[in-house]
């Protein structure tokens, strides 16, 4: 099965703000997003599991027009804040690249 890092054409994440990290899954192909969207894998409950989040606590949302996912999460650190390990968010993304699509 593919994984997300071989079929997205961008995975990443950022902050937003000191308490929250979004994440952006984006298609370059239509056609691919439906497929990746039907399959239902890209979920907040996925988001919930890979994050150690409460899935109420995942705002997710499925962006046709622009064939893309967007997630929005609590982070377990505030930026910036001792045992952060990552100020701006930018690696966030990385747990999902090896999620397993089956297409």
């Amino acid at each position: 099965m593919p994984r997300i890092r071989d079929i997205a054409q961008i995975c990443k994440s950022k902050n937003a703000g000191p308490f929250m990290v979004t994440i952006d899954v984006l298609f370059e192909d239509p056609a691919l997003y439906r497929k990746v969207k039907e399959a239902g894998v890209l979920s907040a409950a996925l988001f919930s599991r890979l994050y150690g989040v409460a899935e109420e606590d995942v705002l997710f949302t499925p962006y046709d027009t622009a064939s893309a996912f967007k997630a929005t999460l609590p982070r377990l650190v505030p930026a910036g804040d001792i045992g952060d390990t990552d100020v701006y968010g930018a690696q966030q993304h990385a747990p999902l690249l090896d999620v397993e699509i089956p297409l």
